[in-house]
């Protein structure tokens, strides 16, 4: 099972991964995180911006799925009701099971799938173990809390190494 902590590529925002950089990477389902990777935690509902990008995405047949830890189903149920996107609660990455569990449901193999998240941790490291594309985006709202300033702080030099890569 590989092990690795540096993304495939990096993005200031979840807007920069665009239908066309996805369709040239061969990707035809884009599991993605949603707290602080689409919208910050507080949000309820995706605002327009998130609405166009899902279409986009749609118009280029590329299905998105929402793959999240959360606890707690009902904000992602709403969320991704609001969207008209699926979604794979209690995903518990960084276990690959629950992006095996979307890639399954979406009828997609892991050559055809990327996955978009803020955090090393838990979003990267299991695209990285489940061997899809890993994509992350800077967190939206930023960090809040000490122990997310801290988890920032430790993808400094996993960011710094994929910028390198990705010149």
């Amino acid at each position: 099972m590989p092990f690795s902590l540096v993304p495939d590529r990096l993005f200031a925002d979840y807007r920069d991964v665009t239908p066309a950089l996805l369709k040239e990477a061969g990707v035809t389902l884009l599991l993605t995180d949603l707290d602080y990777t689409l919208a910050p935690k507080s949000c309820r509902r995706p605002d327009e911006a998130l609405h166009d990008w899902i279409a986009a995405l749609r118009a280029e047949g590329i299905q998105c799925m929402i793959v999240s830890n959360n606890r707690s189903g009902e904000r992602v149920r709403e969320f991704c009701a609001d969207l008209g996107i699926p979604y794979q609660g209690h995903a518990g990455k960084p276990s690959t099971r629950g992006l095996r569990q979307a890639m399954a449901r979406a009828g997609a193999d892991r050559a055809h799938t990327a996955m978009l998240g803020d955090k090393l941790l838990t979003d990267v490291l299991a695209a990285k173990r489940a061997g899809v594309l890993a994509l992350m985006v800077e967190p939206k709202g930023g960090a809040v809390t000490l122990w997310q300033k801290v988890l920032h702080g430790i993808q400094v030099p996993f960011k710094a190494l994929c910028q390198r890569r990705c010149l």
